[in-house]
This record gives C-alpha cells, structure tokens and sequence, in this order.
C-alpha cells in the first residue's frame, strides 16, 4: 500500500485533512490502531520495540529531574502544528500543565524522538518542528549508540545539525540545566 504513494499523480490526489477534520476522528482508525496527523495525512504509530520504549523511559525520567520552574516534560503526547499532530516521545514546552488541559502546545524547546526503525521519516519530520519554532530537535539512534541534535530553526529549516557519540553529554541550549550524559543512556 505505501508503495503506491511513491506515483507523484497518486500524490496529487491524496486529500489531506486538517489538524481541525483530524480532530473530529477520535484517537483511534477503524482498526483500533493508533494514528498521528503528518503533514495532513494519517499515519498510524507503529509498535515499540523493547530498546525504543526503554530510551523514551530513560529520558522522560532524566529530563522529568532536571527540568526548572516554568517547564512540562510530555512523553508520546500531541503538538498541534499548522498541518500536523505529531506525537514526539518526549517534548518540553514552556508553561505549567494547567495551561494545556484546553489546547495542546503549538510549539516546543525541545523535542525528541527515540529512532529505532523510524530514522528517515523523524529526520524528514525535522523541517516539520523548525517550522513550528522547536528550539532544538533530537532524534536518539537506539542501535547506533548516537544522537542527532539539530538547533536554531529558521526559515523551516535546522542552521545547525550534529551527532554526539556514546561518550558524550548533550546539554540542552533551549532549557536550562537538561542534560543527558549518553553513556548511561545507552547503558
């Protein structure tokens, strides 16, 4: 099925539906599966595995310690951007958890995605966070032991992009204090 998407005149034709038409859908498709609004087409979340629901643990619980006053951490919760509602697996945005029981965050400081078997489409889905102004952008290479860290989004796209190996700290630049030593998160 996703092959045919592939056809530039099948890719004209797909009808996109806007993160409002998405919300009228409920949580799950017709199959009981989860699904999340990527450029106005629904995909649906595919299973964890065991190494993907570990780091996403890992570093919801790490960054949960070390976050100051005047920040949430969210694990697998929406952003509502322009044309999507991703669901990143751990995002931190400004504000207190009050403020987002009628609205979800329209943007974040930072966003993270645990990459098992999803590395292009997270890496794709890049443009689609620095078009909403997310300060900073990682996407965690379970298998690879590394992390890409993309930073300072203008104009849609990332200035800045590098990968921090397994030795390395990352310390967050968009909220003070968050930083993740690697080698005990791949431990």
């Amino acid at each position: 099925m996703s092959a045919i998407l592939e056809f530039p005149e099948v890719r004209r034709r797909v009808s996109p539906l806007s993160v409002e038409e998405y919300h009228q859908l409920g949580e799950f498709n017709e199959r009981g599966r989860r699904t999340e609004l990527i450029r106005g087409i629904i995909i649906e979340k595919t299973s964890k595995s065991a190494l993907h629901a570990a780091l996403g643990k890992r570093l919801y619980d790490s960054i949960a310690r070390l976050l100051p006053a005047g920040f949430v951490v969210r694990r697998e919760d929406p952003l509502t951007l322009a044309d999507s509602e991703p669901e990143p697996d751990v995002a931190v945005v400004r504000g207190t958890e009050a403020e987002f029981f009628q609205a979800h965050p329209t943007t974040a400081e930072l966003v993270i995605e645990v990459a098992v078997s999803s590395a292009a489409l997270d890496r794709e889905n890049a443009s689609l966070y620095a078009e909403a102004r997310v300060k900073e952008y990682w996407i965690v290479l379970g298998a690879e032991r590394l992390v890409e860290i993309y930073r300072r989004p203008v104009n849609g796209r990332y200035q800045e992009m590098r990968a921090a190996g397994p030795e390395e700290t990352i310390k967050c630049g968009s909220v003070p204090g968050v930083k993740i030593r690697l080698a005990g998160l791949f431990a």
